[in-house]
Parts: structure tokens; C-alpha cells; sequence
């Protein structure tokens, strides 16, 4: 029997997995399986499992306050640089590195159809590529420290201390449909910004 390399969507689209085409891409089942994908493997306090779409939010938050002046579609970038987990989840950094090249393969052919979809380029340039890459740094160490379980000194660890003025954004636990509606509302609000 024939494996499949497809995922169906609740659009109904069927993108593949080994050759994405930015065409069966919609912004609706991003925003809905990112909001039920758990990070931290699940392993958050809270009534609620903490989504990758939570996390995108804070990301594209703080990537704003890094680089203030940055063009708009830089922070659609922010918002979406976790997208391709809506597809193959939010495995934890020890679980990448088992698996191996393959994985960021995965991750980056998804990516580049993702940011085509949605008018970006296929590669981000190096330096907004860093400041997003900051951004999610900065909010891991904060889900670690209040959500997680981790000491500060584990965190600082693993992801690096954040400079004071990152410290006041809250970590949020929403449920999944109201984050989903948050997630889809912030793409819109950014998309209106570049008068899309």
C-alpha cells in the first residue's frame, strides 16, 4: 500500500508534506491547528495547554519591541514562524535533535511555502531571521520560568537571560478557539497595516 505524504485540512486543502505548494495553504487552518498544538510537550501549569499560537502572539509581540521600525511584513513573519507545526507539531529540542537533519528539512520546505502564501519571501534575510530568532528566545525563557517549571538559572541557561524591559510581557493560557480568534484577528490587524 501506497503511504500518504498528505495531510487534509479542515478547508478541506490537502497540502503535502515532501512538496508544499503555497496554494494549499490557508491562513484558517494555521491559526485553528496551531491553537490546539501544546508546546512544552504539554508539561505547563495552567487550566489550559499553552499553544504554539499563544506563543506566536508573544513572538511577533516582542519581535515588535526589538525592532521597532521594522516593516509590517517582518512581523507577519514573527507571527508565522512557528506555522509549519500546525502540520507536523511542536516537538521539543531534544526530540529534533534525535531526529536529525530530516526534521529541519521538513521544516524549512514548509516554511517557504508558508511565507510564499503569504507574500514574504521564501528566506527571511539573515538579520530578521535573528531578531525573530530572539524574540522566540526570549519568549521561551519566559514560558520556562512561569509555566514550565524551570528555575531562572535553567533558563538562562538554555535560552539566555532576557534584558529586563522583555520581562513584563505576561504568558497567557487562553482556551484554544479564543487564542485561534486571536491568532486569525492579529493576521487581519497586520495585513490592514500593509494594505492588504
Amino acid at each position: 500500500m501506497a503511504q500518504r505524504a498528505w495531510q487534509r485540512m479542515l478547508s478541506g486543502r490537502r497540502l503535502d508534506l515532501l512538496d508544499p505548494s503555497p496554494m494549499d495553504i490557508e491562513l484558517e487552518d494555521i491559526a485553528h491547528g496551531l491553537a490546539f498544538v501544546a508546546r512544552w510537550n504539554g508539561q505547563t501549569q495552567g487550566d489550559y495547554a499553552y499553544c504554539v499560537a499563544e506563543h506566536s502572539l508573544l513572538v511577533e509581540t516582542i519581535f515588535a519591541q526589538i525592532a521597532p521600525k521594522a516593516p509590517v511584513h517582518w512581523r507577519l513573519a514573527a507571527l508565522l514562524h512557528d506555522a509549519p507545526e500546525y502540520v507536523i507539531g511542536d516537538m521539543i529540542s531534544p526530540v529534533k535533535a534525535a531526529i536529525g537533519p530530516d526534521y529541519g528539512e521538513l521544516d524549512a520546505r514548509l516554511t517557504a511555502a508558508i511565507h510564499i502564501r503569504f507574500g514574504l519571501p521564501a528566506a527571511l534575510p539573515k538579520t530578521v531571521k535573528q531578531q525573530i530568532k530572539r524574540a522566540d528566545r526570549i519568549s521561551a525563557w519566559l514560558e520556562a520560568t512561569r509555566i514550565a517549571g524551570f528555575s531562572e538559572a535553567e533558563a538562562n541557561k538554555f535560552f539566555g537571560k532576557p534584558k529586563p524591559e522583555f520581562c513584563d510581557h505576561k504568558v497567557t493560557l487562553r482556551p484554544p478557539l479564543e487564542v485561534r480568534a486571536a491568532y486569525e484577528a492579529r493576521y487581519k490587524a497586520l495585513c490592514e497595516a500593509m494594505g492588504e
